[in-house]
């Protein structure tokens, strides 16, 4: 791990002031960069800890900002935001490429090598910019799976990974079945882990708010697909000895 420096970079998007989360490793080279987007809650200190944890390791990372600064902690208030923008690649991939330019300007950032890590609606607004031909060399989203527009998933050229609880009811099994058969009809490299016994959010430390039901921490599988979600950086975005 090599020391990081952090500090918060406002930008514009989906018509609001973002408050992302810049972590910057060690030395003044440049460095693979991961953009890492966070569930539909919004930006929150665990997806800073991810950042922080990632630019430990070399990268350079930017977690997005979903919501203007704000964290969405009552439910009906977040499924009131991220269920229309759900709906919405278009608004999803605009949201993505205001956060995706910040991140290629960094003066860090290798521009040739981005990876993609998202939880729910951030991973869902990864595979979207991939559907939109950016220029990413991974895409790992973990309980955020949707399938593409027609024709528009064949645009991904890069290796995805998917990881999803097996009792998610959010992410239900017809859903992740949808997903699978856009992903191999479109020819993508894709693989998809089924974490048994995992819940929604699975990945996600217990809160003290509401959740919306089917949520739950899952301590072993959290720190499964955290290895899993490294190995896929460390095979697609090495950082450079």
């Amino acid at each position: 791990m090599t020391m990081v420096t952090r500090r918060e970079v406002e930008y514009q998007a989906d018509g609001l002031t973002m408050i992302g989360h810049l972590a910057l490793p060690a030395g003044v080279g440049r460095r693979p960069a991961v953009l890492l987007g966070p569930e539909g809650m919004g930006l929150s200190d665990v997806e800073r800890d991810r950042a922080d944890a990632l630019a430990g390791l070399g990268y350079v990372v930017l977690a997005f900002d979903l919501h203007g600064g704000r964290y969405l902690g009552d439910p009906e208030e977040m499924l009131a935001r991220c269920m229309p923008l759900l709906a919405d690649p278009d608004r999803m991939r605009g949201l993505g490429h205001a956060a995706l330019d910040v991140l290629r300007a960094e003066p860090r950032t290798d521009p040739g090598r981005i990876a993609a890590v998202g939880y729910g609606t951030g991973g869902i607004i990864g595979l979207e910019l991939g559907r939109d031909g950016a220029d990413l060399r991974a895409i790992a989203t973990l309980n955020g799976l949707a399938a593409g527009r027609p024709g528009e998933t064949a645009r991904i050229r890069c290796p995805v990974w998917a990881g999803v609880g097996s009792e998610d009811p959010i992410m239900a099994p017809a859903q992740r079945e949808e997903f699978a058969a856009d992903m191999q009809a479109a020819g993508v490299d894709w693989r998809l882990v089924v974490y048994g016994g995992a819940l929604h959010a699975f990945h996600h430390p217990p809160v003290d708010h509401p959740m919306v039901p089917g949520v739950g921490h899952h301590p072993r599988h959290a720190q499964r697909a955290w290895r899993d979600v490294i190995d896929l950086l460390t095979e697609c975005v090495p950082v450079p000895e």
